[in-house]
Parts: C-alpha cells; structure tokens; sequence
C-alpha cells in the first residue's frame, strides 16, 4: 500500500494549458533563471565601463585656455556630464547589489516584487535620462564639426558615443529587469 497521496493526474503529466510535464517546466525554469541574471549583470558592468569612459573623456574635453574649447562652457554638455555620473553612480550600485545578491543568495532589497519595480524603474529612469542628454549635446557638437573639426569636437562626440553604449546596455537591462518584473507579476 502507498502512502503518498492519490491523485488523478501522473506526476508528469501537462500542467492546465500547456503541453509540457509540470516537472519539466519547472525544472528548465531554474535552468532559465540564471541567464537572465548573468546577462543582466554582464549588460550593468558594460553600462559602469561606458559611462565611466564618457564621464572620463568629457571633463578632459577642455582644449586651450577657457573660451569655446571648455565643456563647461555649453550646459548640453554640462547635462551630458551630470547624467553620465549619475548613470556611473547608478551602475555602481547595481552592480555591488548583483554581485551581493549571486554571491550570498539574498537581495539587499526586501521583498522580490520591490526588487523587480526598483531594477525596472531604475533602469528604465537612467536610460531615459541619459539618452535625453545624448540628444541634447548631439546636435551642439554636429554644429560645432560643421564650423571647425578639432580635437575638442572629436573628444566631445566620443563622450557622446560611450554615452549612448551606455544607454544601450543600461536600456537592455531594462527589457530583462521588465522580463523579471513580469514575471513576479504571475507569481
């Protein structure tokens, strides 16, 4: 005589709805739950990396003494500047967060549905910002390289193309922590 329970459905039978085993789809789901972590924190190391090398490479931007060669004399700039800390400090954070939460297995932040909203909203808010300033400060060096094309215009398009691989890997992240949050939405 069995002790465990009867049921009238097999162990492995479809779940409602679907035409794979209950167990089968569980089982790949934990193989599947790691790739989008991994990839979110390779994509969040990649946004640190550019916005790093665009903050880098716009405060040098200051060619000759002051005047018209001087970021910090154009608030486009100025603004692509300020978003590309913000974008830098924003990476930092994720990253120490992800690296904690593989490492120890928990999240600093309580609750895996805060989690997903805070992931989703935070990469959704920086690269949305940092695209606004890409957009302001493009058109500004495009004007200036019509004029003159020197290293002060050439330093400055640089900034603006590491900011917007910057955006690309931060706007990634934000399709799987979007993923992520979809998928908490079901649970």
């Amino acid at each position: 005589m069995s002790s465990a329970p009867a049921s009238s459905e097999p162990h492995d039978a479809p779940a409602a709805g679907s035409s794979v085993p209950a167990s089968r789809s569980i089982a790949e789901r934990w193989k599947m739950e790691a790739a989008p972590v991994r990839a979110r924190l390779l994509l969040r190391a990649f946004a640190w990396l550019f916005s790093l090398l665009a903050l880098v490479v716009m405060a040098t931007d200051v060619h000759g003494r002051g005047g018209a060669q001087d970021f910090s004399t154009y608030p486009e700039y100025n603004y692509c500047l300020g978003m590309s800390i913000i974008a830098l400090l924003y990476a930092t954070a994720q990253l120490l967060r992800d690296a904690h939460r593989l490492s120890s297995g928990w999240d600093l932040v309580a609750g895996r549905k805060a989690a997903a909203v805070l992931d989703f909203a935070g990469d959704q808010v920086v690269a949305y910002s940092l695209i606004s300033s890409l957009s302001a400060a493009a058109p500004v060096t495009d004007y200036m390289r019509q004029a003159a094309d020197n290293l002060f215009n050439d330093s400055a398009a640089a900034a603006i193309s590491l900011a917007f691989f910057a955006f690309l890997a931060i706007g990634l992240s934000a399709l799987i922590s979007g993923y992520n949050l979809s998928l908490e939405a079901l649970v």
